[in-house]
């Protein structure tokens, strides 16, 4: 930085100068004294906008940084609510999936019941009419051999 060179030498200059006897006053030169001052004016406007020009982009690296943080922490939180979403998801499907199996079994085993139940009807309802059959047949037997 030009600014702190031209500091330097005005320390080296006063340092370097003529000393007042029993006395920490020293004597300088006014136009060099004048002339260091000019120099340090006409650096510092610039120093200075580096500087702000620093410490603005310095703020912009930790707003973007915050902002990066901000938006890395909501996709975060986002991928858990959606995990979190796809095994609540998942979770309810499989009871769906339980009860549909469950009620299909019910179901099943209902329909082998009446089928069981009507075929059992069905059956004794011929046996009944065999049996009424085979009585007819008996009868007409009967009376066949009475006949002789």
């Amino acid at each position: 930085m030009e600014l702190l060179s031209v500091l330097d030498d005005l320390e080296e200059y006063v340092q370097n100068s003529p000393r007042l006897p029993l006395t920490k006053k020293v004597l300088v030169d006014e136009e060099k004294m004048l002339d260091f001052l000019d120099r340090a004016r006409t650096i510092l406007p610039e120093e200075i906008r580096k500087a702000k020009w620093l410490v603005q982009e310095r703020e912009r690296v930790i707003t973007d940084s915050r902002q990066e943080a901000t938006r890395l922490l909501e996709e975060a939180q986002k991928e858990i609510e959606r995990r979190v979403g796809e095994s609540e998801i998942v979770k309810r499907a499989r009871e769906v999936a339980e009860e549909i199996v469950a009620k299909a079994e019910q179901v099943s085993r209902e329909m082998r019941l009446g089928a069981r139940d009507y075929s059992d009807d069905v059956l004794a309802k011929l046996q009944n009419r065999l049996e009424k059959i085979m009585k007819e047949i008996e009868a007409g037997r009967k009376e066949l051999k009475n006949m002789k």
